[in-house]
């Protein structure tokens, strides 16, 4: 099924719904126009254009396959960052559990491409989701789904819906653990979770598979107080355990994990007590797989072990100088439609003029219009209208979001394929 769906994805005819690519191309399928190999800077393409980087992007798959393998972690990457079929599957291949989403319509989009293992990272109280999700369970006896819950309410909303719809199946639920008082989701105390915990067991929709939680959500985080919280959350789960909460569970799921603390999560749960079955310990960083070239790059727990290695940015958003009104100030035609700026401003990183390529000496963006750089220009920078300048994006969940259909590109510009997202 998910080899049909995606072989599908390069049926689509190239047209105007798709920014970027080339105007001669419209009416060519998506597998015919990645069949002729264009060059992103001479092949037609138009800006502003977005890539990205084929080498990166298999560095940055191999490196997290490795790093979870190497601690005993159980990796379900976060599929809110791409939404992108095709790049669920290559995490998949790259030893990935399964994948975890936020939202029904991220899971159906999942399970439109067979994606057999989804862990929903929310309390799922929409009645309608839930008649769909225990739908797809009772056809699917190969369907693992997982999700949050962190309140009596949530659980009582969740088995009406659920026994409403005749489901045969219960929903594996784990308790959320909060990261602290003023965080976001999540039962604030041990004693909030034990009452969640006793009414899923009161109820005929659900089953108590695990506890889980968001150390990226701790107040004034840092590495003492991450682990400290990481701590709470194991100890959770053996407490559970020994009042005899997962009595016939074959595995325990124990789960946390953002791309800023995963250095965190795989110490602590290195420490884990032996339990009464095998405890799954599932790890869910989604930032990975682009990485990016400001707050991801800050934050990433590689700085803090580079002897584990060190992820790559592999976006870049390249766009046209339309206008060079003073020596100190230049205008290309990307903004707020075309670039992420929801936690950093795009960094100017080169230039391209004939063919050849140059580090953006002097260039600083300051801001953005809708559909427009604002660059600060210095004595260094050379630079006049038609140059292309390449810009590194800061946070790839707000860098996915804003193209349909996104170049693969090798290191000399060869586009190898095209990433299709679903937002």
């Amino acid at each position: 099924m998910v080899l049909d769906a995606l072989a599908r994805l390069t049926e689509e005819r190239v047209d105007h719904r798709f920014k970027g690519l080339p105007p001669d191309a419209g009416g060519l399928t998506v597998g015919e126009l990645a069949a002729q190999r264009r060059n992103l800077f001479t092949g037609g393409f138009t800006t502003p254009v977005l890539a990205l980087s084929a080498e990166r992007l298999e560095h940055n798959l191999r490196l997290m396959e490795t790093y979870a393998a190497r601690h005993g972690l159980a990796f379900a990457p976060h599929g809110k960052t791409s939404m992108a079929p095709q790049l669920f599957r290559r995490q998949i291949e790259h030893g990935a559990w399964g994948i975890t989403l936020a939202v029904p319509h991220q899971v159906r989009v999942a399970r439109a491409f067979g994606v057999q293992r989804i862990f929903l990272a929310n309390e799922l109280v929409d009645a309608a989701a839930l008649r769909w999700i225990a739908a797809e369970l009772d056809a699917d006896p190969g369907f693992r789904f997982i999700c949050y819950v962190d309140s009596v309410r949530g659980v009582e909303l969740m088995d009406a819906a659920l026994t409403g719809a005749g489901a045969s199946r219960p929903v594996d639920v784990v308790v959320e653990l909060a990261a602290g008082e003023g965080a976001r989701t999540g039962a604030r105390t041990e004693d909030a979770c034990a009452a969640v915990a006793d009414a899923v067991a009161g109820a005929r929709g659900l089953r108590l598979a695990g506890v889980a939680g968001y150390e990226g959500e701790v107040p004034r985080a840092d590495p003492e107080r991450v682990h400290a919280w990481l701590r709470r959350l194991v100890s959770l789960a053996a407490d559970f355990d020994k009042a005899g909460r997962f009595a016939g569970l074959d595995e325990i799921v124990l789960s946390a994990g953002g791309s800023a603390w995963f250095d965190a999560v795989a110490d602590v749960f290195a420490e884990v007590p032996e339990l009464s079955s095998p405890v799954l310990k599932l790890l869910r960083s989604g930032a990975y797989v682009s990485h990016d070239d400001g707050h991801y790059r800050e934050l990433t727990p590689f700085n803090r072990v580079p002897e584990e290695g060190a992820l790559e940015p592999a976006f870049r958003l390249w766009t046209q100088v339309v206008s060079r009104p003073s020596d100190e100030q230049a205008f290309t035609n990307a903004g707020k439609r075309d670039a992420a700026y929801d936690l950093d401003l795009p960094f100017a990183q080169v230039v391209r003029r004939d063919g050849s390529e140059r580090p953006a000496t002097g260039i600083s963006v300051t801001g953005l219009s809708d559909q427009h750089a604002w660059l600060r220009t210095t004595g260094e920078a050379e630079l006049e209208v038609g140059d292309w300048v390449g810009l590194g994006l800061s946070h790839p969940c707000t860098s996915f979001d804003k193209w349909e259909l996104i170049p693969l590109a090798e290191a000399d510009g060869t586009v190898v394929d095209y990433i299709r997202t679903f937002f």
